[in-house]
């Protein structure tokens, strides 16, 4: 209870009053905020961009005040690790890839999958058509462009699904754009759908003086390797899952607005995309519209619903960093994490709740045309 409601319930003495306070989920959190809403703090991956266009959908269409919920967003530009962030009791949940989080919950972090966003992977490593570099079997022996921070995971997991030692390449870290690639400092660049390969398309080809096209280069989907592993989803504190009935409460109805924020970004792409501006997004708006258009399609269709999490491809994320060894013979993790790494209790929940009120499934999505301009202004 607030210090306001204690004041009032002093000055009114013996007059009782019936509260409607959203419970918050013992989190420290809870402050003066919107009135009676929960106060509750979300942890990005990355900076403020259409990747995360869901949650600010959210947020700007009043989805998380009608849960009753104040939601802050707080981006991190690498210098934030989100599941950290979480672990540490500074958020009340994270969004981070799968594979990062297995490496901190084998640390001793304790953290609990309940919406997996992404139902997809949408790593590319990217070479130039003529580099003869066609599949994962062709990175022997290569430079092979990658972010680290876990970033390395699919690769090394392809790589092992494939036979071959993980010792074979170079790894280059490269920067989060595709500069090293442009200069001839690595074979194979890493590059996400959403991001990276939009600004090699966006980049201008100086022997033609035209745009980059997509015939300039060889596109390796990890998708379509046994490395795939899942990404972007949304992660709880399993302690207070498993303790605290108001954090329960609020995971669930934080994640009803959270399927109907990424509904509507999905059905209104074109409305969306200009709004990251507003969130301090510094790409321009052709960029974001084809990053929230490739994000869509990494989460579109969900055949059981948005954040349902599959156990197959979970189970493939798990093998595949049991399997893989990075650059210097490492595992990446030694065993299992326990079953309460993931649980689909909390979204199968909000998605019941939401019945036919949204379409959480999106069958009938097909993603949009988006021109490609120069720097994606």
């Amino acid at each position: 209870m607030n210090s306001f409601i204690r004041q009032g319930l002093a000055a009114a003495a013996a007059v009782a009053l019936t509260l409607g306070l959203a419970a918050c989920g013992g989190s420290d959190s809870e402050g003066d905020g919107d009135g009676d809403l929960t106060q509750v703090k979300l942890q990005l991956q990355w900076l403020p961009q259409a990747q995360f266009a869901g949650y600010y959908a959210a947020m700007d269409q009043g989805f998380f005040e009608d849960e009753g919920l104040d939601v802050e967003i707080i981006p991190s530009g690498g210098d934030i690790v989100p599941q950290d962030a979480l672990a540490n009791g500074d958020v009340d949940y994270a969004v981070a890839w799968v594979p990062k989080v297995l490496g901190s919950i084998e640390s001793g972090a304790d953290l609990t999958n309940v919406a997996q966003i992404f139902q997809r992977s949408g790593t590319l490593q990217v070479s130039w058509a003529d580099s003869g570099i066609e599949s994962v079997a062709d990175f022997e022996g290569k430079k092979i462009g990658s972010w680290g921070f876990g970033n390395e995971w699919e690769i090394f997991a392809a790589m092992a699904a494939e036979g071959l030692d993980s010792k074979s390449v170079s790894i280059v870290t490269q920067d989060f754009n595709m500069n090293a690639f442009l200069q001839g400092d690595i074979d194979a660049a890493q590059a996400m759908t959403y991001n990276e390969y939009a600004q090699l398309l966006e980049a201008e080809n100086p022997e033609t003086g035209e745009l980059y096209q997509p015939a300039d280069f060889n596109v390796i989907s990890y998708e379509d390797t046994e490395g795939a592993m899942l990404q972007d989803a949304l992660w709880a504190d399993t302690e207070r899952l498993s303790s605290d009935t108001d954090y329960e409460d609020t995971t669930v109805k934080f994640l009803k607005a959270v399927v109907k924020g990424w509904a509507y970004a999905r059905d209104n792409a074109e409305e969306v995309a200009p709004t990251m501006a507003e969130h301090e997004s510094t790409w321009g708006p052709s960029h974001e519209l084809w990053m929230l258009n490739e994000t869509n399609k990494l989460i579109w269709p969900a055949e059981n619903g948005v954040g349902v999490i599959d156990e197959a491809a979970w189970k493939q994320t798990v093998d595949g960093a049991l399997a893989a060894t990075n650059e210097k013979g490492e595992k990446l993790i030694t065993k299992a994490p326990p079953e309460t790494a993931y649980s689909n209790e909390y979204i199968e929940k909000a998605l019941d709740e939401l019945g036919d009120d949204v379409d959480s499934k999106g069958t009938d999505f097909e993603p949009i045309e988006v021109e490609v301009t120069a720097g994606g202004a």
